[in-house]
């Protein structure tokens, strides 16, 4: 069996949730050919793993997306797809990605999955969306996303989480030379963050609730693990650090955007993690950044919007209303306050994520999925 992984550069750094789960996902498989589309040379892949590398740089841009499309111009049109028993698309779907794979594909003997991270109901009506979905089986992440696309009539569709590697996100000791480089104490009660600047409604709200907060509390330690993807974003980072020197707090802030760290590490430098947005628009309906801190034993307070309530619930995290500002303030000051509280939590969802997205438990499902199809 022989399957390619449709995906964006898979490469470091390992920032980029959809690519990351690919990664892992062709770690793990040991019975089929897997085929990644690389960007330079992976070092200690397993040997039934074959590296494509054509890509040139970790960046998805035009660029990249028109080399991935003469890839698979030569792979199945020139080469008759003979390398491909199952190609297995990442991506989220477009009308124009949709057409360009159909007219590839054609009428080869070529399954086809599509794994939907997110359904972009914000930008899609159901009929766009009937419209784009196309191959012989959906995996959607969430169940949210599964009961939308069976109540259009899909009767293909099946959920499997996205699942993480529990040998790397899993509790362990603050990394002392990370603490050092952002300035973080031992007695430090460290709030972590990992979203972006731009998107998601969220960074207004952190940044006000700590500055209150850090008026009350000397120890308190910020720190802002989000990614520059662009001009807006480093904009905003700007005026971030603004509002932060004008608040006479900015030596309390961390910004973790230099890709000089592994994630575990920066999840285990915190006391809790928050995600508090106002919207999921383009994001996954299953974020990785609440799940990894989770399997760090970290608690987690979220917005209580709807797809994230398909997942969390009051006994694995704490859930606030969107845009609460004083909620947020307050159940941080709770779980500040309460450290067996926030043990308690923090193990609570440890134990959730082992149950529900360690990668071996994920990789079998979808070892299963390959085979019946």
């Amino acid at each position: 069996m022989k399957i390619l992984l449709l995906t964006r550069p898979i490469c470091p750094p390992w920032d980029e949730a959809s690519k990351n789960f690919a990664y892992n996902l062709a770690c793990n498989i040991k019975d089929a050919e897997i085929r990644l589309l690389t960007c330079k040379k992976i070092d200690n892949l397993p040997a039934n793993v074959v590296q494509n590398n054509i890509y040139t740089s970790s960046k998805w841009n035009s660029a990249q997306k028109i080399r991935a499309y003469l890839f698979l111009i030569k792979e199945l049109l020139f080469r008759g797809g003979r390398n491909i028993n199952i190609l297995h698309s990442f991506f989220t779907p477009t009308k124009l990605n949709v057409f360009a794979l159909k007219l590839l594909i054609g009428r080869k003997k070529i399954k086809t999955i599509q794994t939907l991270a997110t359904l972009r109901d914000d930008l899609y009506s159901d009929e766009h969306i009937k419209k784009i979905i196309h191959a012989d089986l959906i995996i959607t992440y969430s169940d949210y996303a599964k009961e939308k696309l069976e109540k259009m009539g899909f009767k293909n569709v099946k959920r499997i989480y996205p699942g993480i590697d529990l040998s790397k996100y899993s509790p362990c000791e603050k990394d002392q030379e990370l603490m050092k480089r952002y300035n973080i104490s031992q007695d430090d009660f460290v709030i972590n963050f990992t979203g972006e600047y731009a998107r998601m409604g969220a960074i207004d709200d952190v940044i006000e609730s700590f500055i209150d907060l850090a008026k009350q509390h000397n120890d308190l330690h910020l720190q802002l693990a989000l990614r520059i993807k662009g001009q807006k974003d480093a904009q905003i980072k700007q005026k971030v650090i603004m509002r932060f020197k004008e608040a006479g707090c900015l030596e309390k802030i961390s910004f973790l955007d230099d890709g000089e760290y592994k994630m575990p590490d920066v999840y285990n430098l915190c006391d809790v993690s928050i995600f508090p947005v106002r919207d999921m628009k383009g994001k996954f309906d299953i974020p990785l950044a609440v799940i990894e801190a989770m399997a760090c034993g970290k608690p987690v307070i979220a917005s209580n919007i709807e797809r994230l309530k398909y997942f969390l619930n009051d006994s694995n995290s704490v859930l606030i209303d969107p845009g609460n500002r004083e909620g947020l303030k307050e159940k941080i000051l709770e779980l500040y306050n309460d450290p067996e509280w926030r043990a308690e939590l923090g193990n609570a969802g440890k134990e959730y994520v082992i149950q529900n997205f360690d990668i071996i438990k994920v990789v079998k499902e979808y070892q299963e999925t390959y085979k019946n199809l």
